[in-house]
């Protein structure tokens, strides 16, 4: 029995109070969950910054690590984070900073990172005390005008700092750098984009606010309009969606992209040939990549490919060595797409912080508008801190000018007076700033000289205010300096500049590969056995058994079927319910033991079995006959089923099922009933159905179909009897059981066997 513990009885109990547990929880998990959606997983759309990283910039900024800066530890940069704003782990604050330093990460680099900030290969970063760092371009552009009010700044967890609300931002980071992140309920995934590109549509939408999705989307038609072509990844690769594609998935902001690698063929002489990847899908890792191809090699996965070796150094390299000199370089590479990761989907949900407190998903052209928004209201607090600046400036210098033109008197004042300030104020109507400027004036400063550089800088201060107040007024003159500003960026980051800035991931159509032969160069092709048991048990035999004789079943189970095949083969399965089934002869369980049901491998009913199985061919057609004689012909493609559930050819209600598949080939049909009478009538009369009842093969009073086979007249009717004498009947033979089809038909010939079978 547990220990009793009794609530204190010295009136220690006043505080307790009783909560509902589902309240408490829901309140609890809540805040959480907005916390997690507002403070960490998900980017302002004006900065594209998650708080860590504006934090991390922040702070660099406030240690004065500019991009002309000397480089820093990063245990200092990160020990600066964690102790003035970002109460969390100091491993997921460096992070974060690695990877806004890694260029197969960020398309345009944050920080500027001086040691080993890991590599494609998924190897991890250096320590902190090892590694330095400084801001790039991009994080200067991204804090420029941070000193002049150009944001709202808000107290840090310990009030005892102060940061920045969001950046102002003058880069379009959201969308040129990317980001991906999962908070309570919900996830982001933004691509990264050619800034040349979307200064192009920014600058469309500042002339035209209603611009739609279509307008801002650069056409291969005219490549003079500009805008954003797609997706623009550090990693380069193919994306192989087409136009359409994208600017659904933009319109949404939900969808995705398919990502290829990219690859050439090196010739290697005298018809060889080795196919070289140079770039990898965006976020595959290269060592992953290599490892995933060669488990696929040792599974025999890849028939057509011999090895992979991975000879990177500064670029990546990774070669692939076909079988042979003859196997297809498409196909093979089609095969790897469809295997390995060197086709990847990067998802896009445009997931964001709507003016940093509604998340929200947006289209591409919101996302674009909320950012010129946000630099126009930068333009505006910027405008007004300096218009201050101008006031408090100009204040001054109309006090230094009073004290110019009275210059004996100040100077009497100031030496007679034992208060001069409120003396002067009172004599001049100076204001109190103005007195103190007067008096904090320097002796060198009386020279004749200095009147006119004041009068000057009045007048310049005085133009400049008159300029931004009608910047002020104005919404057109506002949009002509953020025009101007996204120009200077587009020229900074222009196309033509060089790799780092030049657009890295390029379109293409996927090539038309057969999908059959795709799905064929997967497989190792092998001879095998196909064996399947009565009781509907299917198991593979290494190489073409002739002799299956001596195979074990389970008890009370005996062999039913037995036929070669390859495992690049597919088998078709028909039941007694007239249902077809496609099965992969590579996926067969092996011959060691009993095999494995047919029933666990495809949803086959109960009441129903195995009819017959045999290797697909395309080419081929066969009649399918149910047990009351009826029957039609239907091609081998029209019965191939691409699920579990298989594909109903034959519609057969109990207690009629189906019961003969016969191959097609002759220009005549032999139908014998269980009544041993036999009919023999054209093929033409039958019907080429890819489902359906069938029509009569032959009339019954009572019984039903025994066997068919299909012959070309010229060559006659043959059978075989139980003791394997062979028969053959010719045309003239022939005329006695010759009819129409649904016809009685007349008694077997002499010599048929007593089985009813052709086959004896």
């Amino acid at each position: 029995m547990g220990k009793t513990v009794n609530p204190p009885s010295d009136g220690g109990d006043d505080h307790i109070l009783p909560v509902d547990l589902k309240a408490a929880l829901e309140e609890r998990y809540l805040a959480y969950a907005l916390s997690t959606i507002m403070h960490r997983a998900l980017p302002d759309v004006r900065d594209g910054l998650k708080p860590v990283h504006r934090r991390i910039i922040h702070a660099m900024s406030e240690m004065g690590i500019r991009p002309n800066s000397a480089f820093k530890k990063c245990a200092r940069i990160v020990g600066d984070v964690i102790g003035k704003f970002h109460p969390h782990g100091d491993q997921s604050v460096y992070d974060a900073l690695v990877r806004l330093a890694q260029d197969f990460s960020q398309r345009y680099p944050i920080v500027d990172g001086q040691g080993n900030f890991g590599n494609i290969d998924g190897d991890g970063a250096a320590a902190y005390r090892y590694t330095e760092a400084r801001m790039t371009d991009v994080a200067a552009l991204l804090l420029e005008g941070i000193d002049q009010d150009a944001v709202d700044f808000r107290p840090t967890y310990n009030e005892e700092d102060e940061e920045p609300v969001v950046m102002p931002g003058a880069f379009p980071n959201l969308l040129a750098n990317g980001t991906s992140g999962i908070a309570v309920g919900m996830a982001t995934s933004i691509a990264p984009h050619n800034v040349h590109e979307l200064c192009d549509a920014a600058l469309l939408l500042i002339k035209n606010p209603q611009a739609t999705v279509e307008d801002l989307m650069a056409d291969p038609a005219n490549p003079a309009k500009g805008g954003i072509e797609g997706p623009d990844f550090p990693t380069g690769g193919i994306i192989i969606d087409s136009r359409q594609q994208m600017i659904e998935a933009y319109k949404t902001g939900r969808g995705g992209f398919r990502v290829r690698a990219r690859w050439q063929i090196e010739d290697l002489g005298r018809g060889g040939y080795q196919i070289v990847v140079t770039e990898i899908p965006y976020q595959v890792q290269k060592s992953r990549l290599i490892e995933k191809i060669a488990e696929l090699l040792l599974a025999r996965k890849l028939p057509l490919l011999e090895d992979v070796r991975d000879e990177s150094a500064e670029d990546v390299r990774v070669v692939l060595v076909p079988k042979n000199r003859t196997v297809d370089a498409t196909l093979l590479m089609e095969s790897l797409f469809k295997l390995s990761e060197l086709e990847t989907r990067f998802p896009l949900n445009m997931n964001v912080l709507s003016m940093g407190k509604v998340p929200k998903v947006m289209a591409l052209n919101e996302v674009l508008v909320e950012w010129l928004s946000h630099r126009r209201d930068v333009l505006i607090r910027r405008s007004r801190f300096r218009l201050a600046a101008i006031d408090r400036r100009l204040d001054i210098l109309g006090g230094l000018l009073i004290a110019y033109l009275n210059l004996d008197e100040v100077i009497r004042i100031i030496r007679e007076e034992d208060e001069p300030k409120p003396v002067m104020i009172a004599r001049w109507s100076l204001t109190d700033t103005q007195a103190e400027a007067i008096l904090n004036m320097r002796l060198r400063n009386l020279r004749k000289l200095e009147e006119f550089e004041i009068r000057k800088e009045f007048d310049e201060l005085s133009k400049e205010k008159a300029d931004i107040e009608s910047l002020l007024a104005s919404d057109d003159k506002q949009w002509k300096v953020i025009e101007h500003e996204i120009q200077d960026v587009r020229k900074t980051f222009a196309k033509g500049r060089g790799k780092p800035f030049a657009r890295l991931t390029t379109f293409a159509d996927a090539p038309d590969a057969d999908i059959e032969a795709i799905n064929q160069a997967m497989i190792e092709k092998e001879p095998i056995t196909v064996v399947i048991s009565q009781k509907g048990w299917i198991r593979a035999l290494k190489g073409h058994v002739a002799d299956t004789s001596g195979l074990t079943f389970k008890e009370g189970d005996g062999p039913k079927l037995a036929f070669p095949a390859q495992t690049t083969d597919k088998l078709l399965l028909v039941t007694t319910g007239g249902k077809a089934y496609t099965l992969g002869a590579d996926k067969l369980p092996g011959g060691r033991g009993h095999g494995e049901p047919i029933r666990i491998m495809v949803d086959m009913e109960n009441d129903q079995d195995v009819l017959t199985a045999f290797v697909h061919d395309a080419s081929r057609k066969v009649i399918i006959a149910s047990t009351s004689g009826y029957g039609f012909i239907v091609g081998e493609t029209d019965m191939v089923a691409n699920t579990r559930k298989g594909k109903q050819v034959m519609n057969v209600s109990m207690p009629d099922e189906a019961k003969l598949v016969v191959q097609v080939s002759g220009d005549h049909v032999a139908v014998v009933g269980e009544n041993r009478k036999m009919v023999v009538f054209p093929l033409a009369q039958l019907p080429e159905m890819s489902r359906g009842k069938g029509v009569r093969l032959q009339r019954y009073k009572d019984g039903g179909i025994s066997d068919i086979k299909c012959f070309a007249m010229e060559t006659g009717l043959s059978w075989e009897d139980s003791a394997g004498r062979a028969f053959t009947r010719n045309k003239d033979e022939l005329l006695e059981w010759m009819g129409d089809r649904a016809s009685a038909g007349r008694t077997v010939p002499k010599g048929f066997p007593r089985s009813g079978k052709f086959a004896g």
